[in-house]
């Protein structure tokens, strides 16, 4: 019998990893109780599910700037000072969220401080990424993957669902406060990690733009890795409609701040209930083609979200939707790994990043569209349905995704 729950064995016999681990936990935690606050708190400043959309859109010129930049930083200096400099700038903007909370700030304020909390955490998640794969091993490339993922997803639920009754409490600026804290829990326990420097640094130091440049080069040419890059993009894109949870918590189904929290952890409660149980993607083989079952599965989940008659059913359609998310983004995070060399892991992970945040962003933007053509419930539906037109267009791109053999890939990357 395959084995079904997630293997252990690599945080049990690594400290590094552990705490590595233990910081995310506290840093996602907090985020993932931004995702609802910023939202929210643009909406009962506007009541425009425009300007919700445009929250996405506004986080992500800096999310890519710090993606990049902390890719080709991570592959150059000790990833632990990046990480360390990460989280001092995202704490402190944390801290400026709940100070302009408390004062009625300007939307367009709310926007700023948005765009650097994104930017500053995407370095903190690059640098983070890029030190997993050596603190584990090849032995243990899987489990830490499965694990950290699964650790994330905890967070993503218990943040969201923290989120609502702390706005109904103590109003957004006691979610601020959560993702000051969260982060600073993550700075204490990074400073007893000895210097993570990469194995192979750019000695040369080249410029930044051209590190950047052989980073995104070295993801091009390898076409499963890009392929499962341009499927989660798409998928993300057109059907993630996290910017309408807001919108439909209030004006469909009238379930208020409690109502935005449940549908947002609802997506990370069945990503982590499938990521528990991930001790089978162990040994899988075809990676490629689970990824692209996963996907289509996410897709009709999320298009019959929007149909959904009650907020209960919405939220266990979303669940199985981030069920199949949370099988599909480990098996693409094996494959990413397995075919990157150490001394590109900053710049790959910085693309991945890329990838992951900001295709739930492009989402926003799409889905506030949408819904000001549309209405809210068809938007989400229609999002569904294009993701499943995404993934036929990257099939028929991308046909190495689907001959990707993992076993013959981590083979070479043990050698």
């Amino acid at each position: 019998m395959p084995r079904l729950a997630v293997d252990l064995t690599a945080v049990r016999r690594s400290r590094d990893l552990r705490l590595v681990t233990i910081g995310q936990a506290a840093a996602t935690l907090g985020t993932q109780a931004a995702l609802v606050a910023i939202p929210y708190q643009v909406f009962v400043l506007t009541r425009s599910a425009r300007l919700v959309g445009l929250v996405g859109a506004v986080e992500l010129g800096p999310l890519i700037a710090g993606a990049l930049v902390g890719g080709a930083w991570s592959d150059r200096f000790d990833r632990r000072t990046v990480l360390l400099a990460g989280q001092v700038v995202v704490s402190l903007t944390a801290g400026l969220l709940l100070v302009a909370a408390r004062l009625d700030p300007h939307v367009g304020f709310v926007f700023a401080l948005a765009g650097v909390l994104a930017g500053a955490t995407a370095i903190v998640q690059v640098a983070r990424a890029a030190v997993v794969p050596k603190l584990a091993g090849p032995r243990y490339l899987r489990s830490a993957i499965a694990v950290n993922f699964g650790v994330a997803q905890l967070s993503s639920v218990v943040g969201p669902a923290l989120a609502g009754p702390l706005i109904a409490l103590g109003g957004v600026e006691a979610v601020y406060g959560l993702v000051a804290a969260g982060f600073a829990a993550m700075l204490a326990v990074t400073l007893p990690l000895p210097p993570l420097r990469p194995d192979e640094p750019d000695a040369q130091h080249e410029p930044i733009g051209r590190s950047i440049a052989g980073g995104l080069r070295f993801v091009g040419a390898n076409r499963a890795l890009l392929g499962s890059f341009v499927i989660d993009l798409s998928a993300m894109t057109f059907g993630m409609p996290r910017a309408l949870f807001a919108v439909l918590s209030l004006t469909v189904f009238d379930a208020g701040p409690e109502g935005t929290g449940l549908l947002y952890s609802s997506v990370a409660l069945g990503a982590l209930v499938a990521a528990i149980f991930t001790g089978w993607l162990e040994h899988a083989r075809w990676l490629g083609r689970i990824t692209i079952a996963a996907v289509v599965v996410w897709g009709l989940a999320i298009a019959a979200a929007g149909l959904a008659p009650t907020i209960w059913i919405c939220a266990a359609l979303l669940a199985a939707a981030g069920a199949a998310d949370s099988v599909s983004a480990v098996c693409r995070s094996v494959i990413n790994q397995a075919v990157t060399p150490e001394h590109m892991r900053g710049r790959m992970s910085s693309v991945f990043m890329l990838v992951v945040t900001s295709g739930p962003r492009l989402g926003d933007l799409e889905s506030g569209i949408a819904a000001s053509l549309l209405t809210v419930t068809a938007a989400v539906s229609a999002g569904g349905l294009l993701c499943l037109v995404g993934v036929g267009a990257v099939m028929l791109a991308f046909p190495q995704l689907a001959a990707y053999d993992g076993h013959r890939e981590e083979r070479r990357f043990a050698a």
